[in-house]
């Protein structure tokens, strides 16, 4: 991995710390995180413990989506707290076809990384689609699951300041 991209992450990490809305740190992270890998898509998966589900505040091209916690390939990612590469997502039972099928998009690959908090619980999950460049491979899992550690704190901070 490039010094220059994890440079890049630390500018980032500065810029994220004005904010204190999830509202506007989520389309931040997602812009900043496609531009990383180059993805086409990413969505920001949120864990709501106690209702046991998943949402998104931002997911590209779709409007909002919740899943089951246990759901999908971001609900296995959520279960097993790693991170999932899926470069054959249609042969994949995990993979929730019908949401591609509702949208009319279709999902070449997927890179889904877990997001902890402070007590090394998972707060929400990265899902990014469709690498322009190929498959996603261990290098991009890497470089997300130290993207995803950076953001993690901003995250939480924004989850307990939404709280009071």
């Amino acid at each position: 991995m490039s010094l220059e991209i994890y440079k890049r992450i630390s500018d980032f990490g500065k810029k994220l710390t004005s904010l204190d809305r999830i509202e506007d740190s989520l389309p931040i992270i997602s812009e900043e995180a496609k531009a990383i890998v180059n993805a086409e898509r990413c969505s920001i998966f949120m864990v709501d413990a106690k209702e046991k589900m998943l949402w998104t505040k931002l997911s590209d091209g779709i409007g909002r989506i919740a899943i089951a916690i246990d759901s999908g390939i971001v609900g296995d990612t959520v279960q097993t707290k790693t991170a999932q590469i899926v470069n054959s997502p249609y042969e994949d039972d995990r993979f929730l076809s019908k949401i591609d099928q509702k949208s009319g998009f279709v999902t070449r690959n997927i890179l889904a990384i877990p997001i902890f908090n402070s007590r090394q619980e998972v707060i929400g999950i990265i899902q990014l689609l469709n690498k322009y460049n190929g498959d996603f491979d261990e290098k991009d899992e890497g470089i997300m699951s130290f993207f995803a550690n950076y953001i993690s704190g901003t995250l939480e901070l924004a989850l307990l300041m939404e709280k009071k």
